[in-house]
């Protein structure tokens, strides 16, 4: 049995266009995204372990996050993430190999947040981050987690929140 620590990453896609015409599970990224989700890429190479495997919402603006973040790793694609509850975005992450130690998911508000907060365990995560991703979890945010275990066995209350970055220009 797999009993490592593993990395869950949430992120919020960035930015997105609203232009005329277009439906939601296919707006864009405005220009604002763009810049947003590369220096999301950056943060995450600088602060977080390699990304071994992304589960992505098949929204346009999501996978366009993906892309402009740089991150190259395993990607599946999941219509269930679009629109998805906390407990589907848990049923698609308990499906994730063993072999996975740092899983980026990039999804939507407000279930991304609702996500990170039920996931989190009271005892060990930092009040002030969990206050933060309470308050508000912008475009581009990303909450990182800790869990002991295998990706199978996640449920409500089984990870450490680590850290919350809303990337940004300076």
């Amino acid at each position: 049995m797999n009993e490592q620590r593993r990395n869950l990453v949430l992120m919020r896609h960035a930015k997105s266009a609203y232009p005329d015409g277009v439906a939601d599970h296919d707006r864009p990224l405005a220009p604002r995204g763009i810049r947003e989700a590369r220096l999301a890429g950056e943060w995450l190479r600088a602060n977080v372990p390699t990304v071994d495997s992304v589960l992505c919402s098949t929204a346009t603006r999501t996978r366009e996050t993906l892309a402009h973040t740089g991150i190259d790793a395993l990607v599946r694609y999941a219509r269930r993430l679009y629109g998805a509850t906390p407990g589907v975005v848990i049923e698609e992450i308990n499906r994730v190999a063993d072999e996975i130690t740092t899983l980026l998911v990039i999804g939507h508000e407000p279930t991304t947040s609702a996500l990170a907060l039920i996931l989190a365990t009271a005892g060990s995560t930092e009040s002030t981050v969990a206050q933060r991703i309470s308050e508000k979890f912008p475009t581009s945010a990303i909450a990182v987690l800790q869990i002991e275990g295998r990706w199978e066995d996640l449920r409500p209350g089984d990870a450490a929140l680590v850290t919350f970055h809303v990337p940004r220009e300076a």
